[in-house]
C-alpha cells in the first residue's frame, strides 16, 4: 500500500526527491506511509506531502501548518489521543482513524500533474480495499475528493466538492469534504479551527 522508497513512476517527483535528499539530508525524503490503524472507520485523505512537512518528518500532515488544524480537530473529536508536536515521534496515536495522501511523494511548489495523480491512484485504491471497517472518508481539499471518487469508479461531477458536505455514496460509504488545512486557507480565514472541528464532529456523529 506504500510505494517503495525509490519508486520511479513519476520522473518529476523522483528528481525533486533526489534534490531534497541533498537539501534536507535529515529528512524522510521518500513516499510517505499512512498513519493510523487499518481497522479504522475513518480515512482522512490529503493531497500530497509538504516538502517541509511530511516529506521531512515521514508522517502525513506532520511538521507544517496543515497538520496543526487537522490533528487538533481529530483530538477534539476523540479520533486521536496524546499531543501533536509536529514530529513523528511525538507519541500521538490515532483512534478509529487513518490518515493518508492521494499522492505519496512531495511535489515541487505543492503542485501535482495529472499523470502523477494517476500513477499513485493504485496505492490509494489498495489502502481503501484493505480497510474492511471503513465507513467515512474525509477529503482535505478538492483534489483528494475527486481522487477518492475516481478510485470508487464514480464521477466527480455527480458529487460537488463543498466544505462541510456529507455525500452518501452508492456503496454505503460517506464522503465528507473540508477545505484544505493549508497555511494560506488558515491565514485568509477561508478555513477556521471552528469550521474544521464542525466537520469532524459531524463525522463523529455519523459513526456514533
Amino acid at each position: 500500500m506504500t510505494p517503495p522508497a525509490d519508486c520511479a513512476l513519476c520522473p518529476r517527483l523522483v528528481a525533486y526527491r533526489e534534490a531534497n535528499r541533498t537539501a534536507i539530508p535529515h529528512g524522510f525524503n521518500a513516499p510517505v506511509p499512512s498513519f493510523g490503524p487499518l481497522t479504522a472507520r475513518l480515512l482522512v485523505v490529503g493531497q500530497a506531502p509538504g516538502v517541509n512537512g511530511a516529506n521531512t518528518t515521514g508522517r502525513p500532515f506532520t511538521g507544517d501548518v496543515a497538520g496543526r488544524l487537522l490533528y487538533a480537530g481529530l483530538l477534539a473529536a476523540g479520533f486521536a489521543k496524546g499531543t501533536y508536536e509536529e514530529r513523528a515521534d511525538d507519541g500521538l496515536k490515532l483512534l478509529d482513524c487513518r490518515v493518508t495522501n492521494a499522492v505519496r511523494c512531495a511535489p515541487p511548489q505543492h503542485k501535482l500533474e495529472r499523470a502523477e495523480i494517476h500513477n499513485c491512484r493504485p496505492y490509494l485504491a489498495a489502502e481503501i480495499a484493505a480497510m474492511k471497517k471503513l465507513r467515512v472518508f474525509l477529503a482535505i481539499g478538492r483534489e483528494p475528493h475527486e481522487g477518492i471518487l475516481r478510485v470508487l469508479g464514480l464521477k466527480p461531477a455527480a458529487y460537488k466538492f463543498t466544505h462541510g458536505a456529507l455525500h452518501e455514496l452508492p456503496n454505503g460509504l460517506v464522503l465528507a469534504d473540508s477545505f484544505h488545512t493549508s497555511q494560506y486557507n488558515v491565514n485568509t480565514g477561508r478555513l477556521t479551527a471552528a469550521m474544521f472541528e464542525t466537520v469532524v464532529r459531524d463525522i463523529r456523529g455519523l459513526l456514533n
